[in-house]
Protein backbone atom coordinates (compact mmCIF):
# COMPACT_ATOMS: atom_id res chain seq x y z
CA UNK A 1 0.00 0.00 0.00
CA UNK A 2 1.23 3.47 -0.81
CA UNK A 3 0.50 6.57 1.14
CA UNK A 4 0.28 9.72 -0.92
CA UNK A 5 -0.43 13.39 -0.41
CA UNK A 6 -1.20 16.11 -2.90
CA UNK A 7 -2.28 19.73 -2.45
CA UNK A 8 -3.76 22.37 -4.68
CA UNK A 9 -4.06 26.07 -3.86
CA UNK A 10 -6.32 28.53 -5.66
CA UNK A 11 -6.70 32.26 -5.18
CA UNK A 12 -9.26 34.59 -6.75
CA UNK A 13 -9.22 33.59 -10.44
CA UNK A 14 -5.82 31.94 -10.83
CA UNK A 15 -4.69 28.46 -9.81
CA UNK A 16 -1.35 27.96 -8.10
CA UNK A 17 -0.66 24.22 -7.77
CA UNK A 18 1.89 23.18 -5.20
CA UNK A 19 2.63 19.50 -4.86
CA UNK A 20 4.22 17.71 -1.97
CA UNK A 21 4.10 13.95 -2.13
CA UNK A 22 5.12 11.63 0.66
CA UNK A 23 4.99 7.95 -0.17
CA UNK A 24 5.55 5.15 2.30
CA UNK A 25 5.24 1.57 1.10
CA UNK A 26 3.48 -0.85 3.40
CA UNK A 27 3.12 -4.53 2.64
CA UNK A 28 1.18 -7.28 4.41
CA UNK A 29 0.09 -5.13 7.31
CA UNK A 30 -3.44 -6.34 8.04
CA UNK A 31 -6.10 -5.67 8.92
CA UNK A 32 -6.90 -3.29 6.10
CA UNK A 33 -10.52 -2.27 5.69
CA UNK A 34 -10.37 -2.86 1.93
CA UNK A 35 -8.28 -4.88 -0.49
CA UNK A 36 -7.70 -4.46 -4.24
CA UNK A 37 -7.98 -7.73 -6.15
CA UNK A 38 -4.88 -8.93 -8.02
CA UNK A 39 -4.44 -11.64 -10.65
CA UNK A 40 -5.05 -15.10 -9.24
CA UNK A 41 -6.82 -13.91 -6.09
CA UNK A 42 -9.70 -15.78 -4.51
CA UNK A 43 -11.58 -15.33 -1.26
CA UNK A 44 -9.78 -18.38 0.13
CA UNK A 45 -6.33 -17.07 -0.88
CA UNK A 46 -6.98 -13.57 0.53
CA UNK A 47 -8.39 -15.01 3.75
CA UNK A 48 -5.37 -17.29 4.19
CA UNK A 49 -2.94 -14.40 3.57
CA UNK A 50 -4.49 -12.17 6.23
CA UNK A 51 -5.74 -14.79 8.68
CA UNK A 52 -9.41 -14.24 7.91
CA UNK A 53 -12.44 -16.49 7.38
CA UNK A 54 -13.13 -16.80 3.65
CA UNK A 55 -16.84 -17.37 4.36
CA UNK A 56 -16.99 -14.02 6.18
CA UNK A 57 -15.30 -12.33 3.21
CA UNK A 58 -17.98 -13.77 0.94
CA UNK A 59 -20.68 -12.50 3.29
CA UNK A 60 -19.17 -9.00 3.34
CA UNK A 61 -18.96 -8.91 -0.47
CA UNK A 62 -22.22 -10.42 -1.75
CA UNK A 63 -21.90 -8.78 -5.18
CA UNK A 64 -18.48 -10.32 -5.92
CA UNK A 65 -18.45 -13.56 -7.87
CA UNK A 66 -16.09 -15.95 -6.01
CA UNK A 67 -15.05 -17.77 -9.19
CA UNK A 68 -14.64 -14.63 -11.30
CA UNK A 69 -13.08 -11.88 -9.19
CA UNK A 70 -12.33 -8.83 -11.31
CA UNK A 71 -8.70 -7.66 -11.18
CA UNK A 72 -8.54 -4.14 -9.75
CA UNK A 73 -11.90 -4.34 -8.02
CA UNK A 74 -12.07 -3.61 -4.29
CA UNK A 75 -13.43 -5.94 -1.64
CA UNK A 76 -14.14 -5.29 2.01
CA UNK A 77 -12.06 -7.20 4.57
CA UNK A 78 -13.67 -6.14 7.82
CA UNK A 79 -17.25 -5.75 8.92
CA UNK A 80 -16.49 -3.33 11.73
CA UNK A 81 -14.89 -0.61 9.66
CA UNK A 82 -16.01 2.89 10.55
CA UNK A 83 -18.37 4.44 8.04
CA UNK A 84 -17.10 6.94 5.46
CA UNK A 85 -19.47 9.55 6.91
CA UNK A 86 -17.89 9.13 10.35
CA UNK A 87 -14.37 9.46 8.92
CA UNK A 88 -15.36 12.56 6.98
CA UNK A 89 -16.86 14.32 9.99
CA UNK A 90 -13.84 13.43 12.12
CA UNK A 91 -11.52 15.04 9.56
CA UNK A 92 -13.67 18.19 9.48
CA UNK A 93 -13.61 18.32 13.29
CA UNK A 94 -9.83 17.90 13.36
CA UNK A 95 -9.44 20.71 10.82
CA UNK A 96 -11.42 23.05 13.07
CA UNK A 97 -9.38 21.97 16.10
CA UNK A 98 -6.22 22.98 14.27
CA UNK A 99 -7.74 26.28 13.19
CA UNK A 100 -8.84 27.02 16.75
CA UNK A 101 -5.27 26.55 17.96
CA UNK A 102 -4.25 29.38 15.63
CA UNK A 103 -7.13 31.70 16.45
CA UNK A 104 -8.90 31.08 13.13
CA UNK A 105 -12.63 30.81 12.53
CA UNK A 106 -14.02 27.28 12.11
CA UNK A 107 -14.98 26.02 8.67
CA UNK A 108 -18.54 24.99 7.91
CA UNK A 109 -18.73 21.37 6.77
CA UNK A 110 -21.12 21.98 3.91
CA UNK A 111 -23.16 19.10 2.49
CA UNK A 112 -22.89 20.35 -1.10
CA UNK A 113 -19.09 20.62 -0.98
CA UNK A 114 -18.91 17.29 0.86
CA UNK A 115 -20.85 15.71 -2.00
CA UNK A 116 -18.25 16.94 -4.51
CA UNK A 117 -15.35 15.78 -2.30
CA UNK A 118 -16.91 12.31 -2.01
CA UNK A 119 -17.29 12.07 -5.78
CA UNK A 120 -13.63 13.07 -6.19
CA UNK A 121 -12.54 10.42 -3.65
CA UNK A 122 -14.53 7.75 -5.49
CA UNK A 123 -13.07 8.94 -8.78
CA UNK A 124 -9.51 8.62 -7.44
CA UNK A 125 -10.15 4.95 -6.64
CA UNK A 126 -12.42 3.92 -9.49
CA UNK A 127 -10.36 5.64 -12.20
CA UNK A 128 -7.06 4.65 -10.55
CA UNK A 129 -5.17 7.96 -10.59
CA UNK A 130 -3.66 10.40 -8.08
CA UNK A 131 -3.91 13.95 -9.30
CA UNK A 132 -5.94 17.11 -8.81
CA UNK A 133 -7.00 16.93 -12.46
CA UNK A 134 -9.59 14.22 -12.90
CA UNK A 135 -9.93 12.45 -16.25
CA UNK A 136 -13.70 12.65 -15.70
CA UNK A 137 -14.29 15.98 -13.95
CA UNK A 138 -11.28 18.12 -14.85
CA UNK A 139 -9.75 20.42 -12.24
CA UNK A 140 -11.32 20.67 -8.76
CA UNK A 141 -12.28 24.27 -9.57
CA UNK A 142 -14.17 23.19 -12.66
CA UNK A 143 -15.67 20.32 -10.69
CA UNK A 144 -16.99 22.66 -7.98
CA UNK A 145 -18.57 24.89 -10.62
CA UNK A 146 -20.03 21.88 -12.45
CA UNK A 147 -21.88 20.96 -9.26
CA UNK A 148 -23.17 24.49 -8.82
CA UNK A 149 -20.83 25.71 -6.08
CA UNK A 150 -19.68 29.31 -6.37
CA UNK A 151 -16.61 30.64 -4.59
CA UNK A 152 -14.09 33.47 -4.57
CA UNK A 153 -11.16 31.32 -3.47
CA UNK A 154 -10.78 27.53 -3.28
CA UNK A 155 -8.27 24.78 -2.57
CA UNK A 156 -7.95 21.03 -2.44
CA UNK A 157 -5.92 18.50 -0.44
CA UNK A 158 -5.91 14.83 -1.46
CA UNK A 159 -4.25 11.76 0.02
CA UNK A 160 -4.25 7.99 -0.41
CA UNK A 161 -3.37 5.14 1.92
CA UNK A 162 -3.87 6.62 5.39
CA UNK A 163 -6.10 4.42 7.54
CA UNK A 164 -7.68 6.92 9.92
CA UNK A 165 -8.72 10.58 10.14
CA UNK A 166 -5.95 11.28 12.63
CA UNK A 167 -3.32 9.66 10.43
CA UNK A 168 -4.26 11.62 7.33
CA UNK A 169 -4.51 14.88 9.31
CA UNK A 170 -1.07 14.28 10.80
CA UNK A 171 0.32 13.78 7.30
CA UNK A 172 -1.34 16.93 5.98
CA UNK A 173 -0.31 19.06 8.96
CA UNK A 174 3.31 17.91 8.58
CA UNK A 175 3.37 19.16 4.98
CA UNK A 176 3.69 22.94 4.63
CA UNK A 177 1.46 23.20 1.57
CA UNK A 178 -1.36 21.08 2.96
CA UNK A 179 -1.09 22.85 6.31
CA UNK A 180 -1.43 26.21 4.54
CA UNK A 181 -4.76 25.14 3.05
CA UNK A 182 -6.06 23.89 6.39
CA UNK A 183 -5.05 27.13 8.12
CA UNK A 184 -5.90 29.58 5.35
CA UNK A 185 -7.87 32.49 6.90
CA UNK A 186 -9.75 33.20 3.66
CA UNK A 187 -11.50 29.84 3.67
CA UNK A 188 -14.87 29.60 5.41
CA UNK A 189 -16.20 26.23 4.22
CA UNK A 190 -14.98 22.67 3.75
CA UNK A 191 -16.21 19.42 2.28
CA UNK A 192 -14.49 16.14 3.20
CA UNK A 193 -14.71 12.98 1.13
CA UNK A 194 -13.45 9.49 1.95
CA UNK A 195 -13.66 6.35 -0.17
CA UNK A 196 -11.68 3.13 0.23
CA UNK A 197 -8.44 4.79 1.34
CA UNK A 198 -8.74 7.99 -0.72
CA UNK A 199 -9.14 11.26 1.21
CA UNK A 200 -10.23 14.61 -0.19
CA UNK A 201 -10.57 18.02 1.42
CA UNK A 202 -12.19 20.76 -0.66
CA UNK A 203 -12.07 24.29 0.71
CA UNK A 204 -13.91 27.41 -0.42
CA UNK A 205 -14.07 31.02 0.62
CA UNK A 206 -16.80 33.44 -0.38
Amino acid sequence: MRKKLLILLFAVTLAFPVSAQAEIKMFNEPPFDYYKVSKGDSFWFIAKRYGLDYRELMRLNPNVQPTNMQIGSTIRLRGNAQSPASFEQQVADLVNEERAKHGLSPLMHRADIKNVAEKKAMDLINSNYFSHNSPNYGSPFNMLKTFGISYRTAGENIAKGQKSPQEVMNAWMNSSGHRANILKPEFDSIGVGYYQGAWVQMFTGS
